[in-house]
């Protein structure tokens, strides 16, 4: 890396740590831990350091009936109470906007603060298929106040050839002042809990720091937009022999995007793009499966509301296609948005961060996305067993997908199977949608585009000056053993040793032409 990129790279650091910090657990700086600190998870369903590498991949306890689930909830501390939080009602919505402003994640120097809206929180927990019981609260029993909260958001995953209906936990946030009375753990097990009981007993986390035990790592990579307020803030820093106007330069981009038939995304556009997603997303060793409806809800339904030619009030998501003349849509991208409150500074007081969400080429494999092949119609095979009477928890190993949706996976070839020539390809084309992607997210006033080394993101990130953090992010499943798989680090001094794919032996192809082979998008 030449001296100035490394400069521009240290100058981020404290947007990277506090981008670490936001998947640190309870919203505050996660510190350096040892085995012994791992007391918690000890006692949890989750590979352990040491297990045998002969163990077979699946889920670690059995599925159970309801009735042989813990019925009553975990003990709370006295004057606290358990509640489940009606994201519908406003009032609700509003209390857990509250909550983690103040206090899920700042950065050490109290400089910088996530600023989740009611939209954003609106957005990703309301996902098709929610359980209103995963939106788990703590409440104050003398004044009613919240002070504690975590999420679970249902979501097939698959992890090579296994899928199992999981649900991703996020947003596990402690009021500041009672950090000391050790709720995460048994917020952890409550969630678990109501989860287990729905028929749910696989799941997916991110933590910054090291616990029992990583599947996957990936680092944060940043790309300047608006570099003026990145030094005004003092997020940035003009290199050493390097002008500020030089620096600045550096990060210019064309004023217009340059992709014939690039436009906005359109509710009628959900069936291709879906498929398009799917076919995609299965090239990677671990990736969410959506169906058409969740597909809409994830790039559509986060658009936010405006007179025609206005700015959108609440606007979450923004996903634009690629379509050709005769309405064939080839490719799509997409960002949401999360700003930080930028604290105690004279003339900023938000920086506007956009960050990288799903997107997918025809590249990937240089032909159109072949005609589906004859399906039967029908419900999924999880719908139509549930129709037959099965409970949720005989259930958990169906997918929802229906025939037609799980045909868009067939004859898929895995991402490090793909011939050289093929990623060659990949990448041109990657490089042209990401670049357009910059322009699009600095028309809309963003200041950064943040991205994580997961799908293909490695393959054009350095070239495109994305920075590299100083955050990783590790991937965690719950009761589900699977062998760590690749997250797209390699291209830096120092990261293969991080990455739990190699640490155990397997053979990580170069990122920088092959990506990663972890396909989850995390907000």
């Amino acid at each position: 890396m030449p001296p100035e990129e490394r400069k521009d790279a240290a100058s981020l650091h404290n947007l990277a740590r506090l981008m670490a910090m936001l998947d640190s657990g309870s919203g505050a700086a996660a510190p350096k831990q040892t085995p012994s600190e791992h007391k918690f998870w000890k006692t949890q369903p989750v590979a352990q350091p040491g297990d045998n590498p002969t163990l077979e991949a699946g889920p670690i306890h059995p599925d159970l009936a309801p009735e042989q689930v813990r019925a009553t909830p975990y003990p709370l501390p006295p004057d606290f109470t358990w509640v489940t939080v009606n994201m519908d009602d406003e009032k609700q919505l509003h209390e857990v906007y509250e909550l983690l402003t103040a206090n899920y994640v700042e950065d050490d120097d109290a400089t910088m603060r996530f600023k989740y809206s009611p939209a954003f929180l609106h957005w990703v927990l309301r996902h098709p298929g929610y359980d209103k019981s995963w939106h788990v609260g703590v409440r104050v029993v003398s004044t009613n106040k919240l002070v504690a909260f975590i999420a679970g958001i249902p979501q097939e995953l698959r992890v090579r050839d296994m899928a199992r209906q999981s649900v991703e936990i996020n947003f596990l946030c402690v009021h500041k002042k009672l950090r000391s009375k050790r709720f995460a753990p048994v917020l952890i097990k409550e969630v678990t809990r109501r989860c287990n009981l729905s028929g749910i007993f696989q799941a997916i986390y991110t933590v910054g720091s090291v616990l029992p035990t990583p599947v996957s790592c990936a680092r944060y990579y940043h790309r300047t937009l608006n570099a003026p307020k990145l030094l005004d803030i003092g997020f940035s820093a003009v290199p050493h022999g390097m002008s500020r106007d030089a620096h600045i330069a550096r990060f210019k981009l064309p004023d217009k995007t340059s992709l014939p038939g690039l436009r906005e995304m359109v509710p009628e556009d959900v069936p291709q793009v879906a498929r398009l997603l799917r076919r995609f997303l299965r090239r990677f060793d671990m990736a969410p499966r959506y169906t058409d409806d969740e597909v809409a809800h994830l790039l559509l339904s986060g658009r936010g509301s405006a007179a025609e030619g206005a700015a959108r009030r609440g606007q979450v998501t923004w996903t634009w296609v690629v379509a050709r003349d005769d309405g064939h849509i080839t490719d799509f991208f997409s960002f949401y948005s999360l700003p930080s409150s930028v604290l105690e500074h004279d003339r900023h007081d938000t920086l506007e961060a956009a960050y990288l969400f799903y997107y997918a080429t025809e590249a990937a494999w240089g032909t159109p996305v072949p005609p589906r092949p004859a399906v039967a119609e029908g419900p999924s095979a999880y719908a139509a067993a549930r129709g037959g009477g099965a409970a949720a928890w005989e259930c958990a190993g169906l997918s929802k997908l229906t025939n037609a949706e799980l045909a868009d996976e067939a004859d898929v070839r895995p991402w490090h199977e793909e011939p050289v020539e093929q990623r060659e390809v990949l990448k041109t084309r990657l490089q042209a949608l990401m670049t357009d992607l910059l322009v699009l997210a600095k028309q809309q006033h963003f200041d950064v585009v943040n991205c994580l080394t997961v799908l293909d993101n490695p393959m054009f990130a350095p070239d495109l000056k994305f920075g590299p953090g100083d955050g990783f992010l590790r991937f965690y499943l719950f009761n589900w053993r699977v062998p760590p798989l690749a997250g797209g680090l390699g291209q830096r001094a120092g990261e293969r040793e991080l990455d739990p794919a190699a640490a155990g032996g397997a053979s990580v192809p170069n990122p920088t032409l092959f990506g990663s082979g972890n396909g989850v998008v995390m907000v």
